[in-house]
């Protein structure tokens, strides 16, 4: 058996722990952000690439409008509930108070983010029954 036919697999074992912490630096420091969002009159800004791949609605947006620094404006969400859902799409977890919870469920699932809606299979995969 020749050197050539060997093949190694190279893992990085917190690869996904450490994505998620630089993703939530990037976020806080503002840093490379190329997209604003806007709810009752405050903004925060984002990355493009994290809002589409947590949300269609928002992949469906940024797809048809390619401006440089789209801004996109929420008027039916809180800018609390926005700021939640946000750090939900960075660090894959958020607190909400249970006052909040049922209007952050509605606005994320208006939003589609993923692992806050009943609609978590979009790639058209087989669904189940829960």
């Amino acid at each position: 058996m020749s050197s050539e036919n060997q093949h190694f697999c190279l893992k990085w074992n917190h690869h996904q722990n450490t994505l998620v912490s630089l993703f939530s630096s990037l976020l806080d420091s503002n840093t490379f952000v190329d997209c604003t969002l806007a709810a009752g009159g405050k903004q925060i800004k984002a990355h493009k690439m994290i809002l589409s791949a947590c949300s269609p609605y928002f992949k469906e947006i940024l797809l048809e409008h390619d401006d440089m620094h789209p801004i996109i404006i929420l008027n039916s969400i809180s800018f609390s509930e926005l700021t939640a859902i946000v750090g939900f799409m960075y660090r894959g977890e958020v607190n909400v108070s249970q006052e909040m919870l049922p209007t952050f469920l509605k606005a994320a699932n208006a939003l589609q983010i993923k692992g806050l809606t009943n609609d978590e299979d979009t790639d058209g995969g087989d669904e189940t029954d829960e």
